[in-house]
């Protein structure tokens, strides 16, 4: 049990809900055009996004090991700590890999013949702040992959509203990359890695990621308008909003403490409340 836990924290299982909301609406859209409901197809997307998710966090931390040791807010984790060895982690990894690939073979073949590009995109940016500030906008197209993939394991074929959440979830999550990296832009620059942060500044990098927030805040709009939802729908996107402006109320450019709310509770109950009005609106 204990080995249990150690590697649910060295994915940070918990920040599934960031993607896996907007997974469940992509999933849902599908249904509402009128294709049929499977429990098993469901149970399938799930373990998709999981091992997806698993693969690309473990394989940050297994590159980073290095990096990680040497900065004092991350040497706790558990490659640096000695609590999982390399060698572990790498087959953790692997066998995430395999296993996402083995189960989009019994999706659909759109699905699996996708798989091995969806993988890279999700393990390439583990790669990207060693060469370009724009990192966290690869890590947004890594999880903005969630809505869109999930309809393809329905529909078998792309449309343009989930693609419209799939970028309301590039813009958001790079957004908040952003903020989060705020903390280590010390260490970065120190050590010749890129972000925002690093380029920009605090205050810079703030203002990108307001800039991103906003474009979020139009494709949840313009999602909205295209599905022609409900009153429920406008309700959740409401709370959306408000929240992603919220987090940038208690993150200023002199006042760093709040970075973990702002990042992880704000965006995390963002994520579930907006899917959860947006997927009771198709029924209502």
């Amino acid at each position: 049990m204990a080995v249990f836990k150690h590697y649910l924290s060295l994915v940070k299982f918990s920040h599934t809900i960031f993607a896996l909301p907007f997974a469940c609406i992509g999933f849902t859209l599908a249904l509402r055009e009128g294709y049929d409901f499977s429990a098993k197809q469901f149970l399938l997307v799930i373990v998709c996004m999981v091992t997806a998710r698993n693969a690309a966090m473990a394989f940050n931390r297994y590159i980073d090991r290095h990096f990680d040791k040497a900065n004092p807010r991350t040497a706790v984790r558990e490659i640096p700590s000695g609590i999982i060895q390399p060698k572990n982690a790498a087959f953790f990894i692997f066998f995430n890999c395999i296993l996402f690939m083995l189960i989009t073979y019994f999706i659909n073949p759109v699905c699996f013949y996708l798989s091995p590009v969806a993988l890279f995109i999700i393990l390439f940016y583990s790669y990207t702040k060693r060469f370009t500030p724009l990192c966290h906008l690869v890590l947004g197209c890594g999880l903005a992959l969630a809505p869109i993939g999930a309809y393809l394991a329905v529909a078998g074929h792309f449309s343009l509203l989930p693609l419209l959440f799939s970028f309301t979830v590039f813009c958001w999550v790079s957004g908040f990359d952003i903020i989060y990296a705020l903390q280590d832009e010390i260490f970065d620059r120190d050590h010749q890695l890129n972000s925002i942060p690093v380029l920009l500044g605090t205050s810079g990098a703030l203002r990108v990621s307001e800039i991103l927030h906003f474009f979020a805040m139009v494709f949840v709009f313009a999602a909205g308008i295209t599905g022609n939802f409900n009153l429920l729908y406008w309700i959740g996107a409401l709370i959306f909003t408000t929240l992603i402006i919220y987090q940038h109320t208690i993150v200023k450019p002199n006042d760093l403490s709040r970075v973990n709310v702002a990042f992880g509770t704000t965006n995390g109950i963002a994520s579930a409340v907006f899917a959860a009005f947006t997927i009771v609106s198709f029924y209502i």
